[in-house]
């Protein structure tokens, strides 16, 4: 077993990071590696950093890094505090085990190792699941199996990816979380969404709240347009398309016909959505 993985990421890639004969610990310089490239986490505490610099000042790195060899030096794999609070500390070299690793692989093991330790903010795992399903062509069905994730909580995470780059900002910072963006996202028309958006910072509104005026958004129009109330029936095939593709996804009925209409944010999704649907 990799020491200093856990027997959780050993779980789902038992052949890629299973410790062999071959695998000992060797001292790398740290001066030739650098972060992850699929790290899906973009922010690292200044403050959490600091403290595992001073940590590793007194006790050493007690576990070693996970990384791989590339054209020049190694790339980190897993371990990538541990590489910055080194720099810090200006060690001159490290612990690290040294695997190969496609890349595919790596983006699935840092993607891992950064959901079992929760570390990921809700975009950042909505854009590591939407990465990896274009790099490696996976669905939903498949990073599923693979992640130990429902597929309702893929498909539900990648759909935040569909709101203004303002409100992503912000649920990446912590000012919102995933449920207010959820709500949000039950909204058709953007200007809506950036005033409730808005109105949530202003006003410090909770999910439940949020999504109370969101009820009362939509029967206001209802009231002067007098338009019915979409069938109970489409209202839940809407729902099921939206779980499985990932999107938001609407049904409209008329007398002689019906349209579906499937959103998208961009070609590589496009894509995605038509691999799913051949699935």
């Amino acid at each position: 077993m990799a020491r200093g993985l856990g027997k959780g990421i050993n779980a789902f890639f038992p052949s890629e990071l299973e410790e062999t004969s071959e695998d000992a610990v060797q001292q790398v310089p740290v001066n030739e590696c650098r972060p992850n490239p699929y790290q899906p986490r973009k922010s690292f505490s200044a403050d959490a950093i600091e403290e595992l610099k001073d940590s590793i000042l007194e006790y050493g790195i007690v576990q070693p890094l996970i990384v791989r060899e590339s054209i020049k030096g190694y790339e980190i794999v897993v371990g990538e505090r541990r590489f910055r609070a080194a720099k810090k500390a200006e060690l001159e070299t490290m612990p690290a085990i040294v695997k190969k690793l496609s890349d595919n692989k790596m983006m699935e093991v840092a993607l891992l190792e950064n959901l079992q330790r929760e570390d990921l903010t809700a975009i950042e795992e909505a854009y590591a699941y939407h990465n990896l399903m274009n790099e490696s062509g996976m669905t939903q069905d498949d990073l599923s199996r693979r992640l130990g994730k429902s597929r309702s909580h893929i498909a539900n995470t990648v759909r935040l990816l569909a709101l203004p780059e303002e409100v992503m900002t912000s649920i990446n910072n912590g000012e919102l979380s995933m449920g207010h963006g959820r709500a949000l996202l039950g909204l058709q028309n953007e200007e809506q969404i950036m005033f409730l958006f808005r109105k949530i910072l202003k006003e410090k509104l909770n999910v439940r709240q949020v999504e109370d005026l969101i009820v009362n958004m939509d029967e206001q129009p209802k009231k002067k347009k007098t338009k019915p109330k979409k069938d109970v029936f489409l209202q839940e095939r809407e729902s099921v398309l939206r779980d499985r593709l990932g999107t938001a996804v609407s049904i409209n009925q008329g007398k002689r016909k019906g349209k579906i209409e499937i959103e998208f944010y961009s070609n590589d999704d496009l894509e995605r959505i038509l691999e799913t649907l051949d699935h």
